[in-house]
């Protein structure tokens, strides 16, 4: 397996390019397929693409704030401190990836947006934690274990189409009912994937980890006081205990010290502004959690709890404002490339591309091979289509008037398209655009890792819905 892993993942190094030119490539490659079969010409898929490519700006700007927010949390004092412990639990490498893998994949199993940005997160700081005690840790593979939450998400407690069909008034509600959970996600074969992905993936990871001369270790930058301070401490050694300027303090640090004492940076600097908002957020979350658990958490209501623990852990405005602009950084690609992927679904949606493809593979379906082919269908179309709750909305009709037709249970086909989906995030870089952006790592040198637990995770998926559904 470590030759495996590391073959692939030279290759994809040297040859996948950046995530930006993939975007592109697949744009170029779906124009392609839908000018060649389907009725619409040249400028009318011009028309479709540009039709859709403002189509995830609000998508867009959420997964910034995932982005955002999380960095923010996770950079509060109190969430380095935390981290660090985890971080230091790995007395090796293979360790080191174990614990990565285990928590990101739990972290999927629970929730997609937790998984992703906190399997980033964890990757990030037990490789750091790992350089400074001396083991020698493959950052790429500790990358790649911190993207399995991608490869479970549907399946777990936040599937898009599971809780769609759960909830009252959805637009296939008509012709399918109400599904509860019991029998979509809480079926035993989902529970069986889970199982084997929860201790397969992580035993895959640590099996490919390079020798010791094939290493490739974290790249630590010098200004980021994470890399050398885990104390929490946040001193800038400009200032004394006592908020005077210190010796040798230069007539600009003064005046910026001075600053400090204004009405105006006075309020940055105290508790007060942001205990009532967090109060307030307190109010309204909490009722919220407690009505609907995990379950009922959404994209909004987790950047909320984002936002709202991380100002409480900060303290002051001027803490997390500091925090949430380093975040920041790392979110021009996702801002950039969401436009190029609404845009990419604008074609296969509106060409009419999409349903072409989900009706060749229940074209040659029976009752016992339709969970195979669906589930097949749903990995090949999000790569162009990679969103779990977009790609429900443009495919779930075809795939239940299928199951109806060949007698099928339709919660087989929720489940169908929702583990289908989620298995090619091992290879579709849209969602690793904010692990990527964090680790500043090409698409490259994860996706080699990545997709050998993708066909791991295929196998595993393919033989659960066919065999035990």
């Amino acid at each position: 397996m470590r030759r495996i892993g590391n073959a692939l993942a030279a290759f994809t190094t040297r040859w996948l390019p950046d995530a930006f030119v993939l975007a592109i490539a697949l744009s170029v490659i779906v124009f392609g397929m839908a000018l060649f079969l389907t009725d619409q010409g040249p400028m009318d898929l011009v028309d479709d693409w540009y039709t859709g490519f403002w189509g995830l700006l609000e998508f867009g700007m959420q997964m910034t704030l995932v982005l955002v927010t999380g960095y923010a949390l996770a950079s509060s004092a109190p969430a380095k401190r935390g981290i660090a412990r985890l971080a230091a639990l790995p007395k090796g490498p293979k360790s080191a990836c174990l614990l990565t893998a285990v928590g990101t994949t739990l972290f999927g199993m629970v929730h997609w947006g937790l998984g992703l940005i906190a399997g980033a997160l964890l990757a990030i700081e037990v490789s750091k934690s790992c350089k400074a005690r001396g083991i020698k840790v493959h950052f790429p593979l500790l990358a790649a274990a911190g993207y399995l939450g991608l490869m479970v998400w549907h399946s777990g407690l936040s599937g898009s189409a599971p809780l769609l069909v759960n909830t009252s008034g959805h637009f296939l509600e008509d012709q399918i009912g109400l599904i509860p959970l019991s029998e979509t996600i809480f079926q035993p074969f989902n529970l069986v994937f889970l199982t084997v992905m929860l201790v397969g993936a992580p035993l895959l990871i640590m099996s490919m980890h390079p020798k010791p001369s094939e290493t490739q270790e974290i790249e630590l930058d010098p200004t980021d006081s994470s890399a050398t301070d885990t104390t929490g401490s946040s001193g800038s050694g400009h200032t004394t205990s006592s908020g005077s300027p210190s010796e040798g303090t230069t007539a600009t640090q003064t005046q910026a010290v001075t600053a400090q004492h204004s009405p105006a940076e006075r309020l940055m600097h105290s508790r007060i502004p942001v205990a009532v908002v967090v109060i307030a957020g307190l109010l309204y979350l909490i009722p919220e959690l407690v009505r609907d658990g995990i379950v009922g958490l959404d994209l909004n209501l987790l950047n909320f709890t984002f936002l709202i623990a991380g100002l409480a852990l900060h303290g002051t405005l001027k803490n997390y404002a500091t925090a949430a602009t380093e975040g920041a950084k790392s979110a021009a690609a996702v801002i950039i490339q969401f436009p190029l992927y609404a845009g990419i679904m604008g074609i296969m949606e509106h060409s009419g591309l999409l349903e072409i493809i989900a009706d060749w593979f229940v074209s040659f379906s029976t009752a016992t091979t339709f969970p195979f082919f669906a589930l097949l269908g749903a990995a090949v179309v999000n790569l162009a289509v990679p969103s779990g709750g977009g790609q429900w909305a443009v495919q779930g009709p075809l795939v239940t008037n299928a199951a109806e037709s060949l007698g099928v249970d339709p919660s087989i086909g929720v489940m169908a398209i929702a583990m289908g989906d989620q298995l090619t995030n091992g290879i579709q870089p849209f969602w690793a655009l904010p692990l990527l952006a964090l680790t500043k790592l090409r698409a490259g040198q994860v996706l080699g890792y990545t997709a050998v637990v993708m066909l791991f995770a295929f196998a595993t998926a393919a033989l659960s819905i066919t065999f035990l559904s």
